[in-house]
């Protein structure tokens, strides 16, 4: 049995409600209507509603593969708070890069942990911060330039700087030995890198990351400076960390749609420079893992081997379409992505990617079950739910 064909006998099937803006003219005058539309929606590789909960709290720190609506709050045109995003959400567009769920959302899922909300809604406070806060900001990366093109956005260190001002709150809270507890068995779900390279090195008319610094170099300098705010956030008290590595961007429809790969193709330049950056990152949890780092467990995630897994059997996990995005404009979907009130893909448990650059609900279940429950090849040294059982 296919993970797919797995995670289909665990899928709930909802109803959702999706509200449509309709203009229609009467006597002359313009009036607007809500017409609500029921759309039954079959939910693809999500976990079980009562899974037990396997850690006290989630942290969520990245860009927008897991932003849940830090954007909405900032000066950024890199913002998903508007329809269609969230059409398959029960809370509709909250500012995710999805049509319904994030990889984080549905790993949390499979954690038995709700989901964290965003650090920059006010409201994010008081008891809401106990299970946990996503800092994650699109656009965002690990050199605090990446991304600047967009606006205001979280970079890594500023998130780190964010968890900060977290845990200043929740010292006045808990006593230091509960809070200490409450940290050290934690999950820190860190997603980065992606924009670094789309954003950043890929971009050489706005960076000259390119013109500077050769891939291997490149990937050495991202490396570095992730490997010293993790050992910030290792020295303010957590101690289980998922790094998930980077995806084969040149698969997304953003880079297809740069006309560069042969028809049924990725572009192959984009994804060879990735190699350095995954490699050296799973070099790093083994080094972390290796006494520099005691009472503390960091986990890598192939995130490229099991995306590739899917893009070179897409039917084998449910989808017949991975090379344009279901919600998008131009070659392949992907040269001007989502835009308000556009009318998606009607069948999106098939797509592979929602817009040019993030991956469908379905597709995040995939990632997420295989990293929480995969295989040594998906995951070293264990998996997210061994990290979660892991007592340090």
């Amino acid at each position: 049995m296919s993970i797919y064909s797995h995670a289909n006998a665990l899928s709930i099937f909802k109803l959702k409600i999706c509200v449509l803006l309709n203009k229609v003219k009467m006597s002359g005058h313009r009036w607007w209507f809500m017409a609500v539309v029921v759309v039954a929606c079959w939910w693809k590789g999500v976990a079980p509603q009562q899974q037990p909960q396997q850690a006290p709290a989630i942290w969520v720190m990245g860009d927008s593969l897991v932003d849940s609506g830090n954007n909405n709050f900032l000066s950024s045109s890199a913002k998903a708070n508007y329809p269609p995003y969230g059409c398959d959400y029960y809370r509709g567009p909250t500012g995710r890069f999805c049509n319904a769920r994030t990889f984080s959302d549905i790993l949390g899922d499979w954690l038995g942990i709700a989901a964290p909300p965003p650090f920059a809604d006010p409201s994010t406070a008081g008891d809401k911060i106990m299970g946990g806060v996503n800092y994650a900001s699109a656009a965002g990366g690990i050199l605090d330039e990446t991304g600047q093109h967009y606006g205001d956005r979280y970079s890594l260190s500023q998130q780190v700087v964010n968890f900060e001002t977290t845990l200043s709150q929740l010292r006045t809270m808990m006593s230091p030995s509960n809070l200490s507890q409450l940290l050290s068995n934690s999950i820190v779900v860190m997603v980065f890198g992606s924009n670094d390279y789309i954003n950043n090195y890929l971009l050489p008319n706005i960076y000259d990351t390119s013109r500077t610094y050769t891939p291997d170099a490149f990937a050495n300098l991202l490396l570095n400076r992730y490997a010293t705010q993790i050992h910030a956030l290792y020295s303010l008290g957590l101690r289980k960390f998922f790094l998930p590595g980077l995806g084969p961007l040149g698969c997304i429809p953003n880079q297809l749609a740069t006309g560069q790969a042969p028809p049924g193709r990725c572009v192959d330049s984009v994804n060879q420079m990735l190699g350095p950056f995954n490699e050296g990152l799973k070099r790093l949890v083994g080094q972390f893992n290796g006494g520099s780092h005691p009472g503390a467990m960091f986990v890598y995630g192939n995130t490229y081997g099991v995306f590739g897994d899917i893009m070179n059997n897409p039917a084998g996990y449910g989808f017949t379409v991975r090379d344009r995005a279901c919600c998008g404009i131009g070659r392949n979907q992907g040269q001007i992505t989502c835009l308000p009130l556009a009318t998606p893909c009607f069948n999106r448990d098939q797509y592979v990617f929602w817009d040019a650059f993030h991956p469908t609900q379905a597709a995040n279940g995939v990632l997420a079950q295989r990293a929480y429950s995969g295989s040594n090849n998906d995951n070293f040294p264990i998996n997210v739910q061994q990290l979660a059982q892991t007592r340090l």
